[in-house]
């Protein structure tokens, strides 16, 4: 054996040194790396913060009390988890080639990547679902569609999105921990089957999406049909002023929400796409990487967009920043800016 083999031998890293069957250690390192680490970390941690204000602001104060901020609570509880388990967890896969959390981390983990990113889906769809019925129907909205209701239909909707993951995961032998494929200790990687790719991009992806385009295409024409109504009626002008008020917060309201749909869409059509372009996908491959992370900072532009449309958000959030929340009566702030 030469000089230059023994110094291979002897700076070759393991992830268990004291298991023989550990994986070979890679650290990647770099000026590059380091920059990237660094701003991936801020992404994750600003996802936290920020759908920390949301859940906050929504479940303190009660004049945020409403079903559609119910299911935007329900969004950001499933954007906080991507943000702080999820976003994490693949920063330390990249910097770091081992896996040191176990088997047990490694069957969850991934469960929960699924199961918060359907969830927001999920979400997304009941929003659309609720404005449609808003905007369609609003004279009879308050009854058809109260807190009680909304709370049934979120915790159901979560309990679908758990029992698909584990439906997934269980029929590619991902459940299995006798079936968990790790050519060397420390390893732990997805690998889906194509059938269930196609099925998964179809059920998680494609038919969710087409009902809330539809739904969103059906809210902005009644919209559009109820102003020249408005502008029709021979009524008092107090109420054709009251009217138009009505009409433009249901329009603004959705409007809003349709905006955090197409930037959904727009972050998660590159990973799906690519999802559909190889025979075999591993959760460890490059492409699936850099565009699982663009689906990942999706969880990062929801509460800034609230923060750019909602007046109540800003106000709530600084309310929460300055420590105002604490105070005894802080639960019933008025947070509409008409009022202040």
């Amino acid at each position: 054996m030469n000089i230059t083999e023994y110094q291979q031998i002897a700076t070759v890293q393991y992830c268990f040194p004291d298991n023989n069957s550990s994986c070979k250690k890679e650290v990647r390192t770099g000026t590059g790396n380091i920059f990237l680490f660094t701003l991936l970390s801020f992404i994750s941690v600003c996802t936290v913060f920020l759908n920390l204000l949301v859940i906050i602001s929504i479940s303190h104060f009660k004049q945020l009390h409403t079903p559609t901020n119910l299911f935007i609570l329900s969004l950001a509880v499933a954007d906080l988890l991507v943000g702080l388990i999820v976003m994490p967890v693949n920063i330390m896969q990249l910097i770091d080639s081992c896996w040191y959390l176990g088997t047990m981390a490694c069957i969850v983990i991934p469960l929960i990547n699924v199961v918060s990113t359907s969830a927001s889906l999920c979400s997304l769809t009941f929003i659309a679902v609720d404005r449609y019925i808003a905007v369609n129907d609003p004279l009879l909205y308050s009854t058809k569609i109260t807190v009680c209701k909304t709370s049934v239909t979120i915790i159901s909707g979560w309990s679908l999105c758990l029992f698909y993951a584990i439906t997934v995961f269980y029929f590619n032998d991902h459940l299995l921990q006798s079936q968990i494929s790790m050519s060397c200790y420390g390893e732990c990687f997805t690998v889906i089957k194509y059938s269930w790719v196609i099925f998964d991009v179809v059920i998680s992806f494609l038919f969710p999406c087409s009902i809330i385009l539809i739904l969103y295409a059906i809210i902005f024409f009644v919209a559009r049909h109820q102003a020249k109504a408005v502008r029709a009626m021979s009524i008092g002008r107090s109420q054709i002023h009251a009217a138009k008020i009505s009409n433009s917060s249901q329009t603004k309201a959705a409007k809003t929400l349709g905006i955090v749909v197409c930037f959904y869409i727009g972050c998660w059509i590159p990973y799906f796409l690519s999802s559909l372009s190889a025979e075999s996908l591993s959760s460890v491959s490059l492409l699936w990487t850099v565009f699982g992370w663009l689906a990942y900072i999706n969880s990062s532009i929801n509460p800034l967009i609230y923060a750019i449309f909602y007046p109540w958000f800003r106000a709530s959030a600084k309310c929460i920043v300055t420590c105002r929340i604490f105070d005894s009566s802080s639960s019933g702030f008025n947070l509409f800016p008409e009022h202040f």
